[in-house]
This record gives structure tokens, C-alpha cells and sequence, in this order.
């Protein structure tokens, strides 16, 4: 049921924090994974380790920005020659605003409109051109599935008190522009899905909450006292949902976010 075995699988911003986390489970399912990130991106040394534990035969990296329509096409097409018809797509490439990084801070009356234009254009554009190039295929062969990765963000505000103690100023704001472009892909999600759907094939959100990566220890308070399970999520905690909606295991499921978020936007 849950077997990828040489199963054709996207994941874009493959050398990002958890683009590696996707390819892996992937991999251990079976698939072959073709990865895309920008072209000036760094070879990350998790991605590395993908290659050499499973094989350059199995996980390939093409380069391309999501932005640029005919980059996509290129890679369409290497992938077809290379590896085949795409079962699963893995929308992971965003812009993001972490906290724990020297960063720019606006008050909410000063925020340039070309920053959250970015946002939108990457997280919601882009994801959207990615499939547009790579969908038509699945749709042929009638079977296939796309997950687009959220955000706990697209459901519920961010609470600034999670970062008053950082020594910004102005002070520092989750950007808005983040949970809004994360809605609006749960949102293309639903209309996606609904379109295919008669075509076999699925398309999903799997939203994570906060995952552990180096924060620093108040705000690591402040977060996990909010979580009913009273912990950040961890990179395996993500695995098992992903294969799920990879699979055949989730064949009745479409046009849904999963909440990989510990219960944080139960309350």
C-alpha cells in the first residue's frame, strides 16, 4: 500500500532544509526521485549523502528556477528521457522569513510591496507553474499524485509573542505575506483537485507546523507551550505523512490539508 517502488517523483527546492527529508522517504519507498533547485544553489551536504546512500541511478538533480517557465520545460524533458512519466510531485520550493537569521525587519506599515510580491510569486506562482508543466503527463497516464507543501500559517495567524524577545527594530513580524501565500495555495489545492480528480489524479496540502532547526531556546519555549504535544516537530515526524499522500494508501484522499502540526491549530 505504500510502496513507490520505481515510481517517477518531483520534489522542488530539493537542496532547501526539507526538500532532502522529502526525497528521502521517497527513496526508502522505492521511487526515483528527480530533484530541482535554483541553478546558483549550493550542493547540500544532505543531499549529497541521498546520492551516495542511494544511488545517482535513483536521485538526480536538475537545476531551474520555478519562475521561469522554460527552465521547467527543459527539466520536463530531461526527466521524461532519464527516468520517465511522473507519479508524484513534491511542491516544496518557498520563501520563508525565519527568526534565527540576520534579517530586515519593517514595521507593518512599512513593508515593501515587492517583498511580499516575491513571496507570492514563488510560493503560489511558482508552485503553480511547476504544475502546470508537470501535471499534463500525469493527467495522460491518469493516475499520479501532487502535494503541495503548506504551512500551519495558512490556517491561523502568527503570534508575534513568540519573537518580542529577539533585539530587532523595529521589532520582528512573521511576515503576512508568508500565511497568506500558504492559503492560497491550500485554496489552488481545492480548485486542482476537484479539476483532476476525473482524471485519476490527486492533489493535496500537507502543512507542516514547526519543525526543529536551531531556534533559540525562548522562542523554542514560547512555541512548544503552545503545542499540545509540547514539542517542535522533528524531520521524521514529516516523513510518514508525506509517503502517505504519495501513495496509494491516501487513494481516496483529494483536495485536502493534512496538519502535520502536533495539534497546534486545534486550539
Amino acid at each position: 500500500m505504500f510502496t513507490l517502488k520505481n515510481r517517477v517523483c518531483i520534489v522542488t527546492g530539493v537542496l532547501g532544509k526539507l526538500g532532502p527529508v522529502w526525497a528521502e522517504v521517497l527513496l526508502e519507498a522505492g521511487a526515483l526521485v528527480a530533484g530541482i533547485d535554483l541553478p546558483a544553489a549550493p550542493v547540500s551536504e544532505a543531499f549529497k549523502d541521498l546520492v551516495k546512500k542511494f544511488g545517482e541511478n535513483r536521485v538526480l538533480l536538475f537545476r531551474a528556477d520555478i519562475l521561469d517557465k522554460m527552465d521547467l520545460e527543459k527539466v520536463r524533458k530531461d526527466c521524461l528521457s532519464k527516468l520517465g512519466v511522473p507519479s508524484v510531485l513534491v511542491n516544496n520550493a518557498g520563501i520563508d522569513q525565519p527568526p534565527n537569521e540576520p534579517v530586515k525587519t519593517y514595521s507593518i506599515e512599512g513593508i515593501p510591496l515587492e517583498v511580499c510580491r516575491q513571496v507570492f510569486d514563488v510560493n503560489v506562482l511558482g508552485a503553480f507553474q511547476v504544475i502546470q508543466v508537470f501535471a499534463g503527463d500525469m493527467i495522460k497516464a491518469r493516475r499520479g499524485s501532487i502535494i503541495n507543501i503548506g504551512s500551519l500559517y495558512a490556517s491561523v495567524s502568527p503570534d508575534q509573542r513568540f519573537y518580542d524577545h529577539l533585539p530587532y527594530d523595529p521589532p520582528f513580524l512573521k511576515p503576512p505575506a508568508y500565511g497568506a501565500s500558504k492559503a492560497a495555495l491550500v485554496n489552488l489545492t481545492k480548485y486542482l483537485a476537484t479539476l483532476w480528480g476525473p482524471y485519476g489524479v490527486r492533489v493535496n496540502v500537507l502543512s507542516p507546523g514547526g519543525v526543529e532547526g536551531g531556534q533559540d531556546p525562548e522562542f523554542k519555549r514560547k512555541f512548544c507551550s503552545r503545542v499540545p504535544l509540547g514539542r517542535m516537530a522533528e524531520l521524521r515526524d514529516l516523513a510518514g505523512p508525506l509517503l502517505f499522500l504519495a501513495s496509494d494508501a491516501s487513494a481516496y484522499v483529494t483536495g485536502t490539508e493534512l496538519k502535520v502540526d502536533g495539534g497546534f491549530t486545534a486550539w
